[in-house]
């Protein structure tokens, strides 16, 4: 029989979520296991994303916000990243394409270089694992799943059986896992969870004219339709796209074959950015909205995907999971210092009602955008226009809403917080 290995922290799942709540508790010395089922090297990883850079984009892509950025500054991350390839947005326009709804938001209005960030999702990670090779308490385990996860034992300790036959002990697990998290299923966190009724179409395509940098929205009557603008050595005519619309209208584009599609998308964004000239591979992933009732538990803890997940209309889905383990990390930090243990559910507790409310909040508005926008009653439809258009002329209003989403107000966790210039 095997010797049972010991940790302070397994974070179950090696995404950009579970990294980042590596790298930031790291600086404290707590032993941290990272648990990823895929087979892999992650010290050779970024290499690897250099290459593929050369040949392509990656589908996946995240609009990072500001409170993202420090975030990842913070743990040493983001100037790795920008030795890779990231795509500065300075402006955002949405509009309601069945009406004459328009908002346009401007990073020159709030003196600021830019509204975010459209980063490719492997170079946030390639970044992230390079962090990891830099702290020698971090001890990543790739090809290797959990199987068992025990309740809480009395000494605070949880027992995990893992693929390979080792057994290991954690003060505390941390379900990172995405939307499926077999590590909360095991933990037993019951979740709420409704089907949006939309397939998203994700891609990567090449338009006639430049997308000015420019984050593009049109609301049409089957859902919104994104273009986010990627850097290109060639010129801005690269660009990601999620069109969310029906399962039905999603599998009717996904049988287009490419000139068609093309076609067919930019027929549908009104030929804002001329014609669409190049299609990359397309990808269809259906929408849900999940929430756990609880994150936490003695001796355990859900964040990122495997605590919510909302719809991308608005781009927050990792970012919240970014705010998740920062704040986590806080909590785990303070209490360390303050002698407490950090593994216990009143504890954990902080970190639940930091966010909870916070994601809670924001899955709301993303339905509630969702519902209003497909809504076909005319007196609706009327109301709509006339309020994104009035909120358009109301720059303070607008700058305030969109200082929130950016995360530059607000209450945040440390890690996400701009230092104070002196």
């Amino acid at each position: 029989m095997s010797a049972v290995e010991h940790a302070d922290v397994v974070i179950v799942g090696a995404g950009m979520v579970g990294v980042t709540l590596a790298t930031a508790i790291a600086p404290s010395g707590l032993k941290i296991h990272i648990l990823e089922q895929r087979a892999g090297d992650p010290a050779g990883y970024p290499d690897v994303v250099r290459r593929q850079q050369a040949e392509g984009y990656d589908p996946r892509v995240s609009a990072l916000t500001c409170a993202s950025q420090q975030i990842l500054t913070s743990v040493g991350a983001w100037e790795r990243m920008l030795s890779f390839r990231v795509s500065p947005y300075t402006d955002m326009d949405v509009w309601d394409g069945e009406g004459t709804g328009h908002i346009h938001f401007s990073a020159r209005e709030l003196h600021e270089p830019c509204l975010g960030h459209i980063v490719e999702n492997r170079v946030t990670l390639a970044a992230l694992y390079d962090v990891v090779g830099q702290h020698d308490n971090i001890h990543f385990e790739s090809g290797v799943e959990l199987r068992q996860l025990s309740e809480c034992q009395s000494n605070g300790v949880r027992e995990l059986q893992l693929s390979d036959g080792r057994t290991l002990h954690a003060s505390l697990v941390v379900a990172a896992d995405g939307a499926l998290s077999r590590t909360r299923q095991m933990a037993g966190l019951a979740m709420w969870e409704w089907d949006y009724g939309h397939h998203a179409i994700v891609t990567t395509i090449k338009t006639e004219h430049p997308h000015q940098r420019t984050a593009w929205q049109r609301f049409t009557e089957d859902g919104p339709l994104a273009i986010l603008p990627l850097h290109s050595e060639s010129g801005d005519h690269v660009s990601s796209i999620v069109w969310s619309t029906s399962p039905a209208h999603a599998r009717e584009l996904i049988e287009l074959d490419d000139e068609a599609f093309c076609a067919a998308l930019a027929r549908t964004f009104e030929h804002r950015l001329g014609a669409v000239e190049w299609v990359d591979q397309r990808h269809l992933f259906p929408l849900r909205q999940r929430h756990a009732k609880h994150y936490v538990q003695a001796g355990f803890a859900a964040i990122g995907d495997a605590a919510h997940t909302i719809h991308p209309l608005a781009g927050q889905g990792v970012n919240l999971g970014l705010l998740d383990a920062a704040a986590l990390a806080e909590v785990i930090l303070d209490a360390a210092e303050r002698g407490e243990a950090w593994g216990s559910e009143s504890v954990l507790r902080r970190f639940e009602r930091a966010r909870r409310s916070d994601n809670l909040q924001m899955s709301a508005a993303m339905e509630g955008f969702k519902r209003l926008f497909n809504e076909e009653q005319p007196v609706v439809r009327l109301a709509r226009n006339l309020g994104m258009n009035l909120l358009d002329k109301m720059a303070p209003v607008k700058n305030h809403i969109v200082m929130d989403a950016m995360g530059l107000r607000g209450k945040l966790p440390r890690l996400a917080q701009r230092p104070i210039k002196p």
